[in-house]
């Protein structure tokens, strides 16, 4: 990715105790995310990929175009923001991942998405 196209991705998960079933062993979790072009190109974001680990070590991938029916354009200075929402079989995990990006000039690259935790209420010390 050159310094023309620069994205900061801010994610903030939430654990979902209305919908989550730990009897049956499913954890349901909502992420929110950012995606903030700090770069000086505008980029469309394409598609993303998607690792989803849970304790017990099991890796779900998902790809797709887009998030949540969108593929949203991202001029410079300016953001996009949506909410999603994966079931674990444990109440700890993470994600990690990245958008495919289309920049105006046509190039390609990926930008990564950090890996974050994904946790019930006082999992985590």
């Amino acid at each position: 990715m050159t310094l023309a196209y620069q994205f900061e991705i801010v994610v903030k998960p939430e654990y979902m105790d209305e919908h989550s079933l730990p009897d049956a062993g499913q954890y349901v979790f909502a992420y929110h995310i950012t995606i903030r072009n700090i770069g000086n190109k505008s980029a469309r974001l394409m598609q993303r990929h998607w690792l989803i680990t849970d304790a017990n070590e099991k890796v779900e991938e998902v790809r797709g175009d887009g998030v949540v029916g969108e593929q949203p354009t991202i001029r410079p200075g300016e953001s996009h923001s949506y909410s999603s929402f994966c079931v674990l079989d444990t109440p700890l995990g993470c994600m990690q991942g990245s958008y495919q990006m289309l920049g105006e000039d046509g190039e390609q690259f990926d930008a990564d998405i950090p890996v974050f935790t994904l946790a019930k209420d006082r999992v985590l010390h």
